[in-house]
């Protein structure tokens, strides 16, 4: 089977861990003998724009085509427009860019399905190459499309009505997802939930015993940490208000703050007036392995989040055997069942979190007990193992009813 992946999300010398789960699926796809070839587009920056900041000098520099740890990745350039201007029609804009470099790649790839990753805007550039190339589509929601796009403006909402429309399948990586597309764009036959998964080979992956984890609790360092983009909604800033309530009674806790973004500054300015300076450590963006080598060597994985789709850090996290926190409501809640495989704290609230988080850190033999269910629950039943076999099997059934169509 042949896979064309177009998702503006994919990892690349200017961010090695955007779209991340994207290409994990992709090489797993390849695993499992799909060939696979992804067409993620970058904005267009030309003189002068390129010079404006690093940001733009780095799309500049990306080239036309390179290969990402095996994988075939075509970057066609297209129009973007500065905080998310006339983002209705950016689905049209990034069909501009990309189709030439589509229509290239299809004289020597054949591809039998398109399968895009977010609706708008790659869902609905495929929808328009759809048209023309007559190839199935399915796509897959990670979250934005569903819980800020839709209410963005009304012309928003008609383009993923649009892309629900005229796609095969919809893929929601959460039952949550699924609710709110049913609910705000219809479609429901369509939709076919598939959470995203982690790897199940990993080999940094490692137990931390309870004898271990016990010794921290009588007095050695006790480490949170959290891994995201650095904006309000990840919880960041409830996490550090949440320390300055335990700090007393835990004296060495630590807090170990891996991502970079528009809330760092203001993060930094929070730990200083809360005096926490001595307990928290901002490690910037690194790189996917090096994020994993800090998730093993923590205590308890705390990102209390809200509007997440699904949380793709979350798995990672319980796949290492470590306690997590989320918030109640959220994708995540497929997989955390609060007191059994992880705990669930109300959004927004610094006393429920402070609450979790000192159970998780006086308890140490719940801990871990909560942390090996987390474990076992997700290398049993959320690797990309298993979601790359429900992906095929979605590509199976699409293309069949494809076939089927053009039969009758």
């Amino acid at each position: 089977m042949k896979v064309l992946v177009i998702s503006h999300m994919y990892p690349s010398a200017f961010n090695e861990v955007s779209g991340i789960f994207v290409h994990q699926q992709v090489r797993e796809l390849i695993k499992q003998g799909c060939e696979v070839k992804v067409v993620s587009p970058v904005p267009w920056s030309p003189f002068p724009i390129k010079h404006f900041n690093a940001k733009w000098q780095a799309y500049a520099e990306l080239p036309p085509l390179e290969k990402w740890d095996g994988v075939e990745v075509y970057h066609p350039r297209y129009i973007v427009f500065p905080r998310s201007y006339l983002f209705e029609y950016s689905g049209y804009f990034l069909y501009q860019g990309l189709k030439r470099v589509v229509g290239n790649v299809a004289t020597l790839f054949d591809f039998d399905l398109i399968h895009a990753h977010v609706a708008l805007p790659a869902g609905f550039a495929a929808m328009l190459l759809k048209q023309g190339c007559k190839k199935p589509l399915v796509v897959t929601i990670h979250g934005m499309d569903l819980l800020r796009t839709v209410h963005r403006n009304i012309h928003c909402k008609k383009a993923l009505s649009k892309v629900f429309a005229q796609a095969d399948r919809i893929v929601t990586v959460s039952t949550k997802l699924k609710n709110i597309a049913e609910s705000e764009l219809g479609y429901s036959e369509k939709i076919t939930v598939i959470n995203n998964g982690t790897a199940s080979d990993r080999l940094v992956f490692r137990e931390t015993g309870l004898d271990e984890l016990a010794t921290k609790c009588l007095g050695h360092n006790k480490t949170i940490l959290s891994v995201s983009s650095l904006i309000a909604q990840k919880g960041v800033g409830y996490n550090l208000r949440a320390m300055a309530q335990l700090v007393e009674k835990h004296p060495n806790l630590k807090y170990v703050i891996v991502g970079d973004g528009p809330e760092l500054n203001n993060l930094q300015a929070l730990v200083s007036d809360l005096k926490l300076n001595r307990h928290v450590e901002f490690l910037g963006r690194l790189s996917h392995e090096l994020a994993m080598n800090q998730m093993a060597k923590a205590d308890v994985f705390s990102m209390p989040s809200w509007n997440e789709g699904f949380g793709v850090v979350y798995i990672e996290a319980m796949a290492f055997g470590k306690p997590v926190i989320a918030c109640q409501g959220e994708g995540i809640e497929d997989v955390v069942k609060d007191g059994n495989t992880g705990l669930l704290v109300r959004p927004k609230d610094v006393d429920s979190l402070a609450s979790a988080l000192d159970f998780l850190l006086s308890k140490p033999e719940e801990a871990h007990a909560i942390g090996e269910r987390g474990k076992m629950l997700v290398l049993g039943n959320y690797t990309w193992e298993i979601n790359v076999a429900k992906t095929i099997k979605v590509y199976e059934e699409v293309l069949n009813h494809w076939v089927n169509r053009s039969l009758s």
